[in-house]
Parts: structure tokens; C-alpha cells; sequence
């Protein structure tokens, strides 16, 4: 292999470790219903979100960045992937999501320098999407992501976390 080569692969290589680091805290869990056929569903539309949080000064969520922005653009990419288009009107399936950070989060940690664990406060963040027949208003798809609430991510960063939790928890539809 040539120079060039080993830098290219050992470049690659660092950032799927970063990537991996940077979303290894994030758990996803998803609930389906076995008796429905999904891919009945071919269209959907925006049934609404909630938003994401209140943070004026920015401590929690990046101010130049539209959250709500990201997340739906990241959904729609992964709906389009599966064959299920956005249209305005006559839906198959309403899509919503919600999200929040908790501030008040408390977790058992190992006390540094020492092995015994204090709780301290780790704020925690989660994100939830659903999927909702439009002709009976029943919820037939679920999923959510929780992981630990970051403050003053980058931009690059906040969208590689927001395109891993979407991603991972539309996967198995």
C-alpha cells in the first residue's frame, strides 16, 4: 500500500471512532404492532411536533441551529429511503415527533480517585417518533432515543447525533 493509501484508511478510520464516541451514549428502543402490514403505507404527513426546548441563552441547544429543522429534514430522508413519500393532503400515515432534555437527571458515578459512586446530575436528552395510521388515529409505529444531554455542541456535531438517533430508531421499519 501506498502512502497515500494507509492516510486515507487511517483517516476514515478516525472518524467512524469519533462518530462512535460521539454517539455511544445514545440508546434507542422501538415498539411496533405485529399485526399491521407497513408496507401498506406508501405517504405521510407532519402531524406536528413539540418543541425541542426552551433555552434562551443556548446552554442546552444551539441557537444558529433549527432542532425541529434537523430532525424533521433527517425523518423525511429516512421515510423517503423506505418508499414513503411527504404529501399535503390524503395521508397514510401521520408522523410526529417530541423531544426534550431533562436537567434534573440523576445517574450513580464513580467518584474520582476513588471507587465509590456519588450521584451527581447528568441531564439527559430524548427524542420520540411516531407513526399514526391517518384513517383510524391509531399509533402503529413507535421509537425513541435518550442519550446524555450535551451542552454546547458543535453544529456538525449536533447533526451527526440528531442523524444517529433518527436513523437508528427508524431502522427497523
Amino acid at each position: 500500500m501506498n502512502l497515500l493509501s494507509k492516510i486515507i484508511i487511517l483517516t476514515f478510520s478516525l472518524f467512524l471512532a469519533a462518530c462512535a464516541t460521539l454517539t455511544s451514549d445514545i440508546e434507542v428502543e422501538t415498539h411496533t404492532n405485529p399485526d399491521v402490514d407497513y408496507s401498506k403505507y406508501k405517504t405521510y404527513a407532519w402531524a406536528g411536533s413539540a418543541q425541542i426546548v426552551f433555552d434562551p441563552v443556548g446552554q442546552w441547544e444551539q441557537p444558529t441551529l433549527d432542532t425541529d429543522e434537523e430532525v424533521r429534514f433527517v425523518v423525511n430522508r429516512e421515510l423517503r429511503a423506505r418508499n414513503i413519500n411527504q404529501v399535503d393532503k390524503d395521508p397514510d400515515l401521520l408522523v410526529a415527533f417530541a423531544a426534550g432534555i431533562d436537567t434534573t437527571a440523576l445517574e450513580l458515578k464513580e467518584k474520582p480517585g476513588s471507587e465509590t459512586k456519588v450521584l451527581q446530575n447528568t441531564p439527559k436528552a430524548a427524542l420520540v417518533i411516531a407513526l399514526i395510521d391517518a384513517d383510524t388515529g391509531y399509533l402503529v409505529w413507535m421509537g425513541y432515543a435518550v442519550g446524555d444531554a450535551q451542552e454546547q455542541q458543535t453544529i456538525e456535531n449536533i447533526r451527526i447525533r440528531i442523524d444517529y438517533a433518527v436513523r437508528e430508531i427508524l431502522k427497523p421499519l
